[in-house]
């Protein structure tokens, strides 16, 4: 099947943006979404919004529009791509603390951030020997996919980031001039520049559109991105032009796995898997099977 045949467009958006009251926007917001069908996960805090969203292209139109209309939201960023299934099943818009979390009250993305580097010019900035290269995303996904040479900081979540890069901050940028980092649509690397350029850190990039629009942009050919790239949802990863991945996904941990992995004594669907086996309780496991029952059952009965 072609990206063209595939009926789910799908779109990852975010904008950092003053919100006085997200509440009073998340009900209509919310309605709208449920109106034209569309499914997903959208996030809303004083900073702003973000999140992504599937559904038809003229939901996706209708929903987008709406959210243009909000307040600093005209120059929304947006990401598309395509699924050959519903890449989520319910739709939420959720209230948060922020729309990205790392936990530094004082990073404003509003204020300042990196300088941003377009797709077709990243493999030359990454090239350069005065450059560091740093992945900003959490450890299992960096796993399965990242940039030839980057840095893999191997943090369980966006809020270790900080304390990492001070704890290594000496040896990360000695005998360099430039620091570039990328995440998986831009939204990380605004609060890490910011961030970066807060502790005097000058000369920062980052990658305009984040992974996502890399592998969209540049041949393959000419690429220097090796592996998959893992997205919230149940595509799990995708490849270069955005076509979907070959990994699944553990229920139990949210980890990418493959057919390998699936394959495992310690793999159960919905349960476990090597990579969670030793991390959760039996008390966990059991609960867990219990929510795949009930999964296996609503399945069933659609079915019927």
């Amino acid at each position: 099947m072609s990206l063209n045949e595939m009926s789910f467009q799908v779109a990852a958006l975010y904008c950092f943006t003053p919100f006085e009251d997200p509440a009073g926007i998340r009900e209509p917001l919310l309605a709208i979404c449920e109106d034209v069908g569309t499914k997903g996960t959208l996030l809303l805090a004083k900073e702003g919004i973000n999140g992504t969203i599937a559904g038809n292209a003229k939901a996706i139109s209708v929903v987008l529009d709406h959210i243009r209309q909000l307040p600093g939201c005209a120059e929304l960023d947006v990401k598309y791509s395509t699924a050959s299934q519903a890449p989520f099943h319910r739709m939420k818009v959720r209230l948060k603390r922020e729309i990205v979390t790392m936990g530094e009250p004082s990073v404003d993305p509003r204020e300042s951030v990196g300088r941003y580097v377009a797709p077709e010019d990243w493999n030359e900035l990454i090239s350069d020997p005065d450059t560091i290269v740093i992945d900003t995303r959490n450890d299992y996904e960096v796993a399965v996919g990242t940039f030839e040479g980057a840095v893999d900081p191997e943090t369980t979540s966006f809020r270790e980031f900080p304390k990492w890069f001070r704890d290594n901050r000496q040896d990360l940028l000695e005998g360099k001039k430039k620091v570039a980092m990328f995440c998986t649509g831009g939204i990380r690397c605004e609060k890490s520049t910011s961030f970066l350029r807060a502790e005097g850190v000058e000369d920062v990039y980052h990658l305009k559109g984040g992974i996502l629009k890399y592998l969209e942009t540049v041949p393959e050919a000419q690429s220097k991105w090796h592996g998959d790239c893992f997205v919230f949802d149940e595509r799990v990863t995708v490849k270069h032009g955005l076509k979907e991945g070959d990994y699944h996904l553990c229920r139990a941990c949210r980890r990418p796995i493959t057919g390998e992995d699936m394959a495992h004594l310690h793999y159960v669907e919905g349960v476990s898997c090597p990579y969670c086996y030793d991390e959760k309780s039996e008390v966990q496991r059991a609960r867990y099977a219990e929510r795949q029952r009930q999964r296996e059952l609503e399945k069933a009965r659609a079915a019927k």
